[in-house]
């Protein structure tokens, strides 16, 4: 699983010969976070490639992107900055067993070296991390990736990591034999993601069509703009904000898409007030390459323009 979204091969420094240069893998190792809570809890600071590698690894269960992206190099973590959410979120999948975000342990394993487990409503997993084998700005650690109920060790995942440091800090580099490429990979990653977020603008669509019709039947007039459909900051619901998008979609924005609403009739007043929406990529062939249309009359339109608001001469969207 680790593997599966990483195809850049790694350069030939990564094969270099290395020397141990610190011992990860003694017992004393311990957690930056002493508390009182298991014996086997750590008590005493890592430092170097393993506290850069725990903590990636906390933050990548925790779905944490602004944490997570700490630990990427300058060039990754622009890259990463410009990914859709869920292709962030997709990518910290890939270092854990587990789907949903999860809360990090950081204790020592067994064998006494750290480790980081990983508990989700769903399951837990845990990874354990080996001593680092350092040659000047390059370290390699091994880590162990097993589900939390594997007892006798029968599906773990032997995975070699490696860091570079970046500044004075450790940052991750690759996993197992593959190049952690941002760059490279964001076009095939947001290619894969398109579909996705253009089928979440339809949704959205459908989901802002209905709280406006809402309002009209609470209100008798159609909403001013989107923002009175949001939630009220404070007290009770009413017609500045009635409470019936949440906050982002009531902005206008949802998973790479903008969104517009038109009052398309010269009143806002009753049922025959009509309403137009548009929904746009906010980066055009990454976030999205379809423009999307609700006409007056409730049909959906799409089509690639570019970038540009769609019309209603646009092919209907089933």
């Amino acid at each position: 699983m680790l593997v599966v979204l990483l195809v850049t091969v790694l350069p030939p420094f990564a094969a270099c010969d290395s020397r141990p240069q610190e011992s990860s893998s003694r017992p004393n190792e311990s957690s930056t976070r002493p508390n009182a809570s298991p014996p086997n809890a750590l008590t005493t600071p890592l430092t170097g490639p393993s506290l850069a590698l725990r903590e990636a690894l906390a933050a990548a269960c925790s779905q944490s992107q602004r944490d997570f992206s700490k630990f990427l190099t300058t060039r990754n973590a622009e890259t990463f900055s410009t990914l859709t959410p869920g292709a962030r979120i997709a990518l910290m999948k890939r270092f854990v067993l587990l789907d949903e975000p999860g809360k990090p342990s950081l204790v020592t394993g067994a064998s006494g070296r750290p480790l980081v487990r990983c508990e989700t409503p769903g399951g837990a997993a845990e990874a354990q991390i080996g001593g680092a084998e350092t040659t000047d700005n390059l370290a390699f650690l091994p880590v162990e990736i097993r589900d939390a109920t594997d007892t006798v060790g029968e599906n773990v995942m032997h995975v070699r990591m490696g860091l570079i440091r970046e500044n004075g800090e450790w940052k991750l580099l690759s996993v197992g034999l593959v190049l952690l490429d941002l760059p490279s990979l964001a076009a095939e990653w947001d290619a894969a993601e398109i579909e996705s977020t253009e089928r979440a603008a339809i949704d959205a669509l459908k989901s802002i069509a209905d709280a406006v019709e809402k309002y009209r039947r609470t209100y008798t007039r159609l909403p001013d703009s989107l923002a009175n459909l949001g939630p009220a900051k404070r007290g009770a619901a009413g017609p500045e904000a009635a409470g019936l998008l949440d906050a982002d979609l009531a902005a206008g924005v949802r998973s790479g898409y903008n969104f517009r609403y038109v009052i398309a009739s010269a009143s806002t007043l009753g049922a025959p007030a009509k309403f137009a929406l548009a929904a746009t990529p906010q980066t055009y062939g990454r976030t999205g390459r379809r423009s999307f249309f609700r006409d007056v009359n409730g049909g959906l339109h799409g089509a690639d323009r570019q970038g540009a608001v769609g019309s209603e001469a646009d092919p209907k969207v089933e």
